[in-house]
Parts: C-alpha cells; sequence; structure tokens
C-alpha cells in the first residue's frame, strides 16, 4: 500500500494501521481535494449600466432650460457637500444628524446586524464539536428487546437472569462529537458570498439613509431660513406700513389728504399682519421636523434656530461641479443596494443546486461510559467512533428542483430591479438638473424685479411727496416692493433646497471606506 502524504509512516513506531483505519486515511485527503473543487451555479458578474457621455445628453427639458451653469465634468461631488453652502449653522447640524439620527441608528444597527449573520453563516465552513455530559438511572423492561435473547436461548435460571437485568442502575457518559460537512459543490461556499452581498447591501442602505437624512436637514433648514426671511420682511414692512399711516393720518387730520388714504393703508397694514400667524406656524413646523431628524424634543433647537443666529440674507447656491457621469453607479446607493441584492440572488442559486447533490459529513466520537463513578476514568470505559457519512436526495416530489427554479425567477425579478434602479435615478437626476436651472433663471429675474420695484417705491414716495402724485400710485408701488421682495426671498431659499435635491439625485459622495456602525450606536450604561 502507498504511503500517504497526509499521514505519517506509524509502521515505524510500532504501530500497524487495521485495515479500516488505512483505508480511511486515503479517503480524507481525496475528500479534502473534493471539497475544494468549483462551485455550482452561476458566478455572478456586476452589471454594466449605461451612462451618457456629459450631463446635458440624457435631458428632457426644452432648450431655454439648457443652462450653461451645469459646468461639465469638473470634480466629483465633495463628501461633505452641504459645507459648498458656507453656514456653519447648518454645518454643525449636520454633524449632529449623523451621530444622533434615530433613522441613522436602526440603519447602523440592521448593518451590524447583517454582519453578525455572515459570521453564522462563515462558521458552516469549520468543524463543529461539541462536548457532553449524562447521568441517568435507569431501569430495563422485564418484556423487552433486551429479554428476548433469554426466550431464544432458554436458560434454566431465566427468570433470576431477567430480574437482575431490570434491577435499577445508573449510568454515567462522558464525551465529544466533531462533524464536519466536505462543501464539495460549494454550497457554504455559495452562503457565504450571499452573506457577503447582504452585508454589502445592508452597507449600501445605511449610506443611503445617511444621505437621506442630510438632505432632509439641509432642505428642512433652508425652508426655515426662508420663512424666517419672509417674518422679517413682513415685520419691517409692518413697521413701515405702521410709520407711513401716521404720516397719511396726520396730513388727513391736518387737511392735507383725505381720509380715504389713510384708510387704505390701514387695510395694508392688516393684510400684513394677517401673513405673521401663518409665517410663524410654518417657521415651528420647520424647526420642529429638524428636531426630529435630530433625535431632539420640540423645541430643543430654538437657541440656534432663531431667526438671531442667521444673517438672513439669501443664500448663495455654489456652482455645480458633478464630476463624470460614469461615476453615477458608484455614488448612488441605491444602486449599489439594488446591485447587493442581485449577488445574493445569484448566489442563492448555487444553493438551491448544491441541494440537489449528495453531502458527505466527516464525523468523530469519542466519550467514557460506565455503571459506576469509580470505572468512569478507566481507558476500558472508553467508546468511540469515526467514519464518514452520506446523504443522497432521492425523492422529494420535486421540491429541491422547485426551489432552483424559484431561486432564478428571483435572480431575474432582482436583475430587473437593479436596472428599474438605474433608469429611475437619471430620471431623477434630470427632474432635479431642470428644475434647478428654471429655478435659477426665475431667480436672477427676481432679483432684477425686486432691485426695480425698489427704486419704483422711492420714485414714487418722492412724487407723492412733492404731490407731483396721488396716493394710490404711492400704495401700488409700496405692494409691488412688498411681492416683489417675498418672491425672491421665497425664491432663493428655493434655489438652495433645488440644489440639495441635486446633490442627493447625485447620491452625494461615493464613500470612502466601510461604514463603521459602532460610531453611531447609542450608548447604554
Amino acid at each position: 500500500m502507498p504511503k500517504s502524504p497526509f499521514f505519517p509512516d506509524l509502521t515505524r513506531c510500532g504501530f500497524a494501521l487495521p485495515a479500516k483505519l488505512r483505508l480511511r486515511a486515503i479517503a480524507l485527503p481525496v475528500a479534502l481535494l473534493l471539497s475544494g473543487c468549483a462551485a455550482v451555479g452561476p458566478d455572478f458578474h456586476a452589471p454594466v449600466s449605461e451612462a451618457p457621455a456629459d450631463w446635458s445628453s440624457w435631458q428632457s427639458a426644452a432648450s431655454p432650460l439648457h443652462d450653461p451653469v451645469l459646468r461639465g465634468n469638473l470634480s466629483p461631488v465633495a463628501e461633505r457637500w452641504w459645507e459648498t453652502f458656507k453656514d456653519p449653522v447648518l454645518d454643525a447640524l449636520e454633524a449632529r444628524a449623523r451621530m444622533a439620527s434615530p433613522d441613522l441608528q436602526t440603519a447602523a444597527l440592521r448593518f451590524a446586524q447583517s454582519r453578525a449573520q455572515r459570521l453564522t453563516v462563515a462558521a458552516q465552513r469549520g468543524p463543529q464539536i461539541a462536548a457532553g455530559a449524562d447521568a441517568s438511572h435507569q431501569r430495563q423492561s422485564e418484556h423487552g428487546a433486551g429479554t428476548r435473547m433469554l426466550d431464544v436461548l432458554g436458560p434454566p435460571n431465566r427468570d433470576e437472569l431477567v430480574k437482575m437485568l431490570s434491577d435499577p442502575y445508573k449510568l454515567y457518559q462522558a464525551g465529544f462529537d466533531a462533524s464536519w460537512e466536505l462543501d464539495l459543490w460549494g454550497r457554504v461556499r455559495r452562503s457565504v458570498e450571499g452573506a457577503d452581498a447582504d452585508v454589502a447591501g445592508a452597507g449600501a442602505a445605511l449610506d443611503g439613509v445617511r444621505l437621506g437624512i442630510a438632505a432632509e436637514v439641509a432642505r428642512n433648514y433652508f425652508e426655515l431660513r426662508g420663512v424666517q426671511q419672509q417674518l422679517s420682511l413682513a415685520q419691517a414692512d409692518l413697521a413701515a406700513a405702521g410709520q407711513y399711516l401716521e404720516l397719511l393720518q396726520a396730513r388727513a387730520d391736518g387737511g392735507v389728504n383725505s381720509e380715504l388714504d389713510a384708510t387704505r393703508q390701514r387695510a395694508l397694514q392688516a393684510d400684513l399682519r394677517a401673513r405673521l400667524p401663518q409665517l410663524f406656524e410654518q417657521e415651528a413646523q420647520a424647526a420642529s421636523q429638524l428636531s426630529l431628524l435630530l433625535g431632539e424634543h420640540p423645541g430643543a433647537l430654538r437657541v440656534e434656530l432663531s431667526a438671531a443666529s442667521s444673517q438672513l440674507v439669501p443664500p448663495v447656491a455654489p456652482d455645480l461641479a458633478l464630476g463624470l457621469p460614469s461615476e453615477l453607479a458608484r455614488r448612488r446607493p441605491d444602486i449599489h443596494q439594488a446591485e447587493a441584492r442581485l449577488h445574493s440572488a445569484t448566489a442563492a442559486i448555487g444553493i438551491a443546486v448544491a441541494d440537489l447533490y449528495p453531502r458527505i459529513t466527516l464525523g468523530a466520537s469519542f466519550g467514557l461510559e460506565s455503571t459506576s463513578t469509580s470505572n468512569l476514568g478507566n481507558w476500558g470505559s472508553r467508546r468511540w467512533s469515526i467514519g464518514p457519512s452520506l446523504s443522497v436526495p432521492i425523492f422529494d416530489s420535486g421540491r429541491r428542483r422547485t426551489v432552483v427554479v424559484l431561486r432564478k425567477l428571483q435572480e431575474q425579478e432582482a436583475a430587473i430591479a437593479y436596472q428599474q434602479t438605474v433608469l429611475r435615478a437619471w430620471h431623477e437626476i434630470d427632474t432635479a438638473l431642470t428644475g434647478y436651472t428654471a429655478m435659477r433663471q426665475r431667480n436672477l429675474s427676481l432679483a432684477e424685479r425686486e432691485q426695480e420695484a425698489r427704486e419704483a417705491c422711492r420714485l414714487a414716495e418722492v412724487r407723492y411727496r412733492h404731490g407731483q402724485s396721488n396716493f394710490l400710485e404711492a400704495l401700488d408701488a409700496q405692494r409691488s416692493l412688498l411681492a416683489a421682495q417675498r418672491e425672491y426671498a421665497n425664491s432663493s431659499s428655493r434655489l438652495s433646497i433645488r440644489l440639495v435635491a441635486i446633490y442627493k439625485a447625485l447620491g452625494g459622495a461615493a464613500a470612502s471606506a466601510e461604514p463603521d456602525p459602532s460610531a453611531l450606536l447609542l450608548r447604554r450604561d
């Protein structure tokens, strides 16, 4: 018999291996070689997504919205894209949200769970060893299988033997069992592959929640600042209207003007005053939403979000630098997640196919057994077994093959979902770019209108004070200025919100490293 390279020549040490052990010594290396066979089922290949040459190629808007502000592929989006707005209050809120958001903590816990699940799946690759001990008090039946031999032999003292065998006795056992499934067809490897894909999907979901939280914080923040700016304008206009009313009333009392001018000014003042409650409500709603995003109680951010903490000037939207369109699949977390689901579904096919083939498990057990504790440690009380076990699926009414078909259908569904996710991403980008371009053009026009209305109001007041026009002309000019200021302020905040939508549609920036959920979890003492 040839020598096995995996076992020493025990005959040199004075041992002679039994024939069965020699066969097992050969079978074990062969089984180890078989366990390295290629895994059954399809291998996963990352799908290739179609992308345009530049951001303006796939655009559904008409030519007037093809704004040159889209400056091409200058540089990738910054990881902390909200810092481009240069607002320290917004930066502080984003930092707090990344650490304290309940939604982000939930996603981090799910990511940690997926990593723990991956460890449990990977544990199938190694041997399983368990130790145990047992102590029992037993009695054998006088009419059971143990006494059948006595019935066959028919000894004269049968009844005495039966009585002796049926006397209660104590049995002590101790030992361990070991088993190892040979991964011949790659079932365990495919399971680990699928678990790795699930971890990647959970990580992408965590990135998606992180991006969504950052976008929601920025959007609500700019809505809040826009409302506060409207409030500031309304309060300033109300104060100016009150001063103007005092002037008109004095002139009416002196007989210079009619009482009608003062009445019209009171109506304008009442209209301005009626706008304040709604603006205060909108301010409270935006502040409350920000508090919820940061996991704070209502009113916790009152100081940080007060109007005094902002200069209440129209936010300046930074120039767009979108990077390369081909980088979209690397940026968007939902595309990463869809790809991970497709990978997991592909690995599941291999698991189902492997279940069609036999399973070989190497097993071994060693233990001690005795009816007395004094003899339990004796070498003669030993019992052991070693050898492989084979499980061959023969008939299951087509269940295993149906599972293979099911897994293939699920893989096709995941592939379609991936393509749909990519298509939806490009539509979101198109909508965001079109909305930003339209709002930017509107904002520029409203800024010009506000300047012209301010000059017209100034000239109308001068003409009225010098008696060159009636009060209606000055009143109309004042109302036009108020309307222009409100629309321009609202447009400025909306412009920043549209830019946030672009950053969200682009997926923010690609994650620089695997997310670490431990930094996001709530600390519990």
